[in-house]
């Protein structure tokens, strides 16, 4: 795929992830507690509120993608670390197995969508490192 494309498929990407963490999130937590649901509505809350301001951020980025590199790499990692701390908990206690088919898999497939379309030679390219 060449950069040009990857750049526009990142920026629909972005956009759509973030439009879901800013209102998608909480619908899913209501809608299927077996896959998004906890049941510690307090943590719940503050999980929202932290993916709906990221969300707006990737909204924002996704008009710059090359100019938002560490948020976006911060996405990607962060799902990762997130997925994969949950998973682990939902092996441990079997009450939350149904997490390895919703929130989990869901932060899997967004690190995993994003770390592909992020191009590797944007400084080639002449796109500056955003610090």
């Amino acid at each position: 795929m060449i950069e040009a494309d990857r750049i526009r498929y990142l920026r629909v990407v972005l956009f759509a992830v973030g439009l879901i963490f800013v209102v998608g999130l909480y619908p899913l937590i209501l809608i299927w507690p077996s896959g998004y649901s906890w049941g510690q509505p307090l943590g719940e809350q503050m999980l929202c509120g932290i993916y709906a301001t990221l969300g707006v951020f990737l909204i924002i980025a996704s008009r710059s993608p090359m100019a938002n590199r560490s948020l976006i790499w911060f996405t990607v990692w962060s799902s990762v670390v997130h997925g994969g701390v949950m998973a682990v908990q939902a092996v441990v206690y079997p009450q939350h197995i149904g997490h390895l088919m919703g929130d989990v898999q869901g932060l899997f497939v967004v690190a995993a969508v994003i770390a592909y379309l992020m191009p590797r030679s944007s400084e080639a390219k002449g796109h500056p490192r955003a610090a």
